[in-house]
């Protein structure tokens, strides 16, 4: 009778946290969604770079939930945001596949090291991550597309970007990328990191984290 006492409870506590799962990553979805709707622009770069933060509410989910459900968040806002965009679904991809490599970089190093230490060394190896994986993503898949789908010449792109920056001369795909896109992901990285680490671990109880067991470890790491 106790056997069949604790599957049961073993069961519904499976059951439980399946279930919090799934909410959780449904309101960090709507959450990344709205956070992607009100972008913004930067100085010195071109009109079709914007900044948002909604990789924030992904990095949650999967610090939280696992990689997985970081790349979920990732995949359902960028879905959710396509009615919305200009782009003929190249920007959401783009910022898909970029963002997943963000959010699975980082949450699969903080998994390993839950701690603050894990957390700094995560977002900042998540942060290269974006930079080298945008770099190639804009190189041979978003320009090329700009280019072939759109009609939008790669002469226009260099053009914005340089009118954009007037730091720089910028006269060629590669200086787009390492003069613009660089910069551009190097500064989004490291912001949303600072949010995401000041937010999260003392939010940590509330993604149910056991701040208790994280702390340990922090203590032993140090040792």
């Amino acid at each position: 009778m106790s056997e069949v006492t604790s599957n049961l409870k073993s069961r519904n506590e499976s059951r439980k946290k399946m279930i919090r799962r799934i909410a959780l990553t449904g309101v960090m979805t709507a959450l990344s969604e709205v956070l992607m709707l009100l972008e913004i622009a930067l100085p010195l770069m071109p009109g079709f770079l914007k900044y948002d933060f909604s990789d924030i509410p992904a990095l949650f989910a999967g610090f939280a939930c696992g990689p997985a459900a970081g790349v979920i968040v990732e995949f359902l806002k960028n879905l959710l945001h396509m009615p919305f965009t200009n782009t003929q679904y190249i920007g959401e991809v783009a910022n898909f596949l970029s963002g997943s490599i963000f959010v699975l970089t980082t949450t699969m190093i903080y998994l390993r090291m839950k701690n603050k230490k894990g957390a700094v060394l995560s977002l900042a190896f998540g942060t290269v991550a974006l930079v080298v994986a945008t770099s190639f993503v804009n190189y041979f898949f978003t320009i090329p597309l700009y280019e072939k789908v759109m009609g939008f010449p790669l002469s226009a792109i260099i053009e914005m970007c340089d009118v954009a920056n007037t730091l720089v001369k910028i006269d060629s795909k590669l200086d787009v990328i390492l003069m613009t896109f660089v910069p551009f992901n190097i500064f989004k990285g490291i912001t949303i990191s600072l949010v995401a680490f000041l937010c999260y671990i003392p939010l940590r109880r509330f993604f149910g984290e056991k701040p208790g067991k994280a702390e340990g470890t922090e203590v032993s790491s140090e040792e």
